[in-house]
């Protein structure tokens, strides 16, 4: 694609990484067959190729109105369109920078700022969300139904085994997911210690910084990167093997901290360093001997719902389905799995009708073949599904855990 972009532009880092990702852009269409959004609304500024019009056109100087941000806040950044592009347009990287733009141009109304301000304060610190959620799942009972399946039911984690073996890897608690989901970490522990693998966690370390720099505020989110880097270096020179990551959305986010910190002269070695050894759960398990692993209860049929920070932008595709085959565990056949289930971070809150509708259709995709309860690698994903499924949705790890029976 030819691009004449503002010198002005041009000049920053930011304008040479756009320019040389829209050169990449052939406009062939075929990110538009899996775009979950152009499927649904049949828009074509409503599909990666149509926004990366938009792009263009607001780096090029050209008028840019609500209307334009009204399309880039309806993309998921699931990735998708990057799996299928023949070309490798890194479609989310240039879609966080038209975005960030078009906002400081466009402005936002006061309730949306608002409702992006509320996500940034409290989202990525788990006190703070704790202290809200926890009243919401006291009175669940006492809720509509509708409401109710809103509010997840408070999970109690379990007992964590002592760090006793010599090989160690690190891992990430998460915000979200450490509050509502606490059980997935403490399965992931319990699973790993029988695999000859301890645990280790960082007290300082904390969100990974996805929250932030998806609604726009890429400096906030830089600061939660570096604070990382900070807290994992210790044990990373004391030579832990990995950072291991049980939500597939922050391993996605943990992955490009090197590409996020290229430009700043203190923290670039250590952010590549953190980026390749940050590693998505099932490929730890995914590499080791499974036949440590004896599953004592059936489980049963299982639908895999494999969320789009797991396939489209860590590229595996397939592990978590390997993993439990390997186990023995009955895989239900599913459809249209290359397609977002909605939940896309803060999309569920942000664009709620349009999440809806694209869960209703997941599940639909998910349950056809009866299946007994559906697992998935992300708790946004999970949370999600769950919101709505007749079925149980429980992370991948636990159904591991709870079938193994006593070690």
């Amino acid at each position: 694609m030819q691009t004449s972009l503002l010198s002005t532009f041009l000049a920053t880092p930011e304008g040479q990484e756009a320019e040389q990702i829209l050169r990449a852009c052939v406009h062939c269409g075929f990110c538009t067959a899996t775009c979950p959004t152009y499927q649904l609304l049949g828009d074509e500024l409503d599909s990666p190729r149509g926004r990366i019009y938009l792009i263009k056109q607001l780096l090029e100087g050209e008028p840019v109105s609500e209307c334009t941000l009204l399309h880039l806040d309806r993309c998921l950044t699931c990735r998708a369109c990057e799996t299928t592009c023949p070309s490798g347009v890194r479609y989310g990287r240039l879609l966080e920078i038209g975005r960030e733009i078009t906002e400081k141009r466009v402005g936002r109304g006061v309730i949306d700022r608002l409702k992006r301000w509320g996500l940034r304060r409290v989202l990525p610190y788990p006190k703070r969300f704790a202290a809200l959620l926890r009243p919401a799942q006291w009175l669940r009972p006492l809720l509509p139904v509708g409401l109710q399946r809103q509010v997840p039911v408070k999970q109690s984690a379990g007992l964590r085994p002592a760090l006793r073996h010599p090989r160690r890897m690190l891992l990430l608690e998460g915000c979200v997911q450490s509050v509502t989901t606490p059980n997935t970490n403490a399965a992931a522990a319990r699973v790993l210690d029988r695999l000859g693998i301890s645990l280790v966690v960082a007290p300082a370390a904390g969100c990974c910084g996805a929250v932030d720099y998806h609604l726009g505020a890429h400096r906030d989110s830089l600061d939660q990167v570096r604070s990382n880097v900070d807290a994992w270096w210790p044990q990373i020179e004391a030579g832990a093997e990995a950072i291991v990551i049980s939500a597939s959305g922050c391993g996605a986010m943990i992955k490009e901290y090197g590409e996020l910190l290229v430009n700043d002269p203190h923290y670039a070695e250590r952010a590549v360093r953190v980026a390749a050894l940050a590693k998505d759960l099932s490929e730890v398990v995914q590499a080791e001997d499974l036949t440590l692993l004896k599953l004592q209860v059936d489980p049963g049929k299982v639908a895999v719902h494999c969320p789009c920070t797991l396939q489209h932008a860590q590229q595996l595709s397939g592990v978590v389905e390997g993993i439990l085959t390997r186990l023995g565990v009955d895989l239900a056949t599913t459809k249209d799995s290359h397609l977002c289930c909605g939940s896309a971070g803060t999309y569920s809150i942000l664009q709620p009708e349009m999440s809806r509708r694209l869960r209703d259709n997941k599940l639909a995709a998910l349950c056809g073949d009866d299946p007994e309860r559906v697992v998935t690698a992300n708790v946004g994903c999970q949370l999600h599904l769950g919101s709505a499924s007749e079925q149980p949705v429980q992370h991948w790890i636990e159904l591991i855990d709870q079938t193994l029976g006593e070690d």
